[in-house]
């Protein structure tokens, strides 16, 4: 694979990288960056075994259960140990804390005349801490209360108030610690009981977040919710690499798309005509297990075979890696890789205006031109 220089000053985490090299000098369509870390360094984000996670949430397991082992169960014996042990020892410590939540909302009420608590939906950005906004940051370091989802990373937990509460409500494929309608109770019962409640997303909490449902159920149990907006993967991940997802004569527009359905499965996606559009550039969210599918519904709709992507895999993270090819090649180049959620995924002409685009294109030396 031939060596990729990159722009040293075009991003702070592209100095963690370093591009694999080989004697073999045969042009190919796909470059693999990785990391200096090794393969034993924790995750970034707050995944289901995080050992930060349970250093965090130890208030809720203290009191009735010994610390789990950092090392991961098997999955059979993990769904059990979440679903079981979790949230059968959270409870109690839920309600204590509801108790007390009540107890200084009654006391500091004159009269009785209390509303409830806010409800805050902050979007934390695709991973790096130094993109979340200044105001989501206040907010963050003014709740009582903080429900947290898997790709909020550890960093973002660090400004967490010492005083305030952390708890897990993250979700994966197959695996959710907490249901959609128990998250909606819990935000509702906080707040009600005037707690200043934090409902904390990865990237932007209304792009494929569910904080419209969770906004919608609030609201019609007269709770404000506030939402404060954060750097959606699409546009933070698209930047750290380089990438214009619009670009005057290359694309037009840009259009997110989800590689779940309600009904799951690995071929849900119906890909429309106008959706293989070759001036329109394509982000697809949670879009591994169906990339196949979609690539090649994209490919039976006209979109050029050799239609430039790019899949990264934790962007904005010291861990982020990028497999770069063209369409034709673009699934199996993710499976010889080995990535893993969460991957984001760009299709259209904009991925080859990147720097670390592995080959010399007509757009991107005219973008090189224009500046």
């Amino acid at each position: 694979m031939a060596l990729v220089q990159r722009i040293p000053s075009f991003s702070s985490n592209l100095r963690n990288w370093k591009s694999t090299n080989s004697t073999n000098h045969k042009p190919v369509s796909s470059l693999h960056y990785k990391t200096q870390i090794t393969a034993s360094s924790s995750s970034p984000f707050t995944e289901k075994h995080s050992v930060e996670r349970y250093q965090r949430d130890q208030w809720l397991y203290k009191a009735s259960t010994p610390s789990p082992s950092p090392s991961p169960p098997s999955n059979q014996q993990d769904e059990v140990f979440v679903r079981e042990n979790d949230i059968a020892s959270q409870l109690p410590e839920l309600k204590k804390l509801l108790e007390v939540l009540r107890e200084k909302r009654e006391s500091g009420c004159r009269g009785g005349d209390c509303g409830p608590g806010d409800v805050f939906l902050v979007g934390t950005g695709p991973g790096d801490p130094e993109l979340l906004t200044l105001k989501a940051v206040r907010v963050i370091q003014s709740a009582d209360l903080l429900l947290y989802d898997r790709l909020v990373s550890n960093d973002v937990l660090e400004l967490v108030a010492p005083d305030a509460r952390l708890l897990y409500v993250g979700k994966t494929a197959g695996y959710h610690s907490r249901t959609q309608e128990e998250i909606h109770e819990l935000l509702l019962s906080f707040a009600e009981a005037g707690a200043t409640v934090v409902r904390l997303k990865g990237g932007d909490p209304l792009v494929f977040g569910r904080g419209g449902e969770e906004m919608d159920f609030l609201q019609q149990q007269g709770i404000r919710v506030q939402v404060i907006p954060g750097i959606t993967a699409a546009s933070g991940i698209a930047a750290e690499l380089g990438i214009p997802l619009t670009h005057r004569g290359v694309a037009t527009s840009v259009r997110f798309l989800t590689g779940h359905s309600r009904k799951g499965g690995t071929d849900p996606l119906f890909v429309a005509e106008n959706a293989a559009d070759p001036d329109t550039t394509l982000v697809v969210y949670m879009g591994l297990g169906t990339l196949p599918s979609l690539a090649q519904k994209l490919m039976d709709h006209g979109l050029p075979c050799d239609t430039p992507a790019v899949a990264v895999e934790r962007g904005t993270t010291p861990l982020q890696r990028n497999v770069f090819a063209e369409l034709k090649d673009f699934a199996t180049e993710i499976q010889a890789a080995g990535l893993v959620s969460p991957t984001l995924i760009i299709i259209g002409k904009v991925v080859e205006l990147s720097p670390l685009w592995p080959h010399c294109t007509k757009e991107s030396s005219c973008l090189v031109e224009s500046r």
